[in-house]
Formats: structure tokens, C-alpha cells, sequence
């Protein structure tokens, strides 16, 4: 079985702020803390969410590509055991309230 190799790019001026990045394909996500920061999402981005250790994070691709995209669980569950929480919840919408209703505007 072939499993994918990630690395991490860090912000050190801001912890929140990690870029994953795939070794073998052109993926890359930004990490967003969304319990520290804003987060509007980009229309022509994938976005997925993910609780971990009581905090909410967002997960944003950067220039997606579609054969890309199949590797953004997977990216996520690295990021999950990276942080020390491989049972986070990965979830497709944001769960904040006013998120939702942000969209029916």
C-alpha cells in the first residue's frame, strides 16, 4: 500500500498558521485555528473542518487541482496524529452557527 508522505510549513510568527504540504502530489492546505482567528472562506477552495483537543480548525486547499483533491482527508488525518488528536472529527461544513446562517444571506 502506498501512503503519502506531508511536510509542514510553520508560520513562526503565528502558530495557528500551517501550510500541509504533499510530497507527491501538488496539494498544499492552509490551517486555520478558528477558535484565534477569522477564517472567510475562498468560493474556489475546498474547505474542510475538524475538531481536535476542544479547538475548531479549518482546513482550506491552495490552487486545488482536481486529481489533487482526493488527498485532502488524508492530509488532515496527518495533521490529526501531527498534533497528537488522530481521532479528530472531520466534518464538511463549518459548525458554527453563524456560518450557516452567513451562507442563507
Amino acid at each position: 500500500m502506498d501512503y503519502n508522505v506531508y511536510l509542514l510549513a510553520t508560520d513562526p510568527r503565528n502558530p495557528c498558521r500551517d501550510v500541509i504540504h504533499s510530497r507527491d502530489t501538488r496539494l498544499k492546505v492552509k490551517v486555520f485555528c478558528l477558535d484565534e482567528e477569522g477564517f472567510s472562506p475562498d468560493d474556489n477552495e475546498i474547505q474542510l473542518y475538524g475538531y481536535a483537543d476542544h479547538k475548531l480548525y479549518a482546513f482550506e486547499t491552495i490552487d486545488v487541482a482536481a486529481e489533487d483533491a482526493l488527498d485532502l482527508v488524508s492530509a488532515i488525518q496527518w495533521y490529526a496524529n501531527y498534533i497528537g488528536d488522530p481521532e479528530m472529527e472531520i466534518l464538511p461544513e463549518d459548525p458554527r452557527p453563524r456560518a450557516q446562517y452567513r451562507d442563507v444571506q
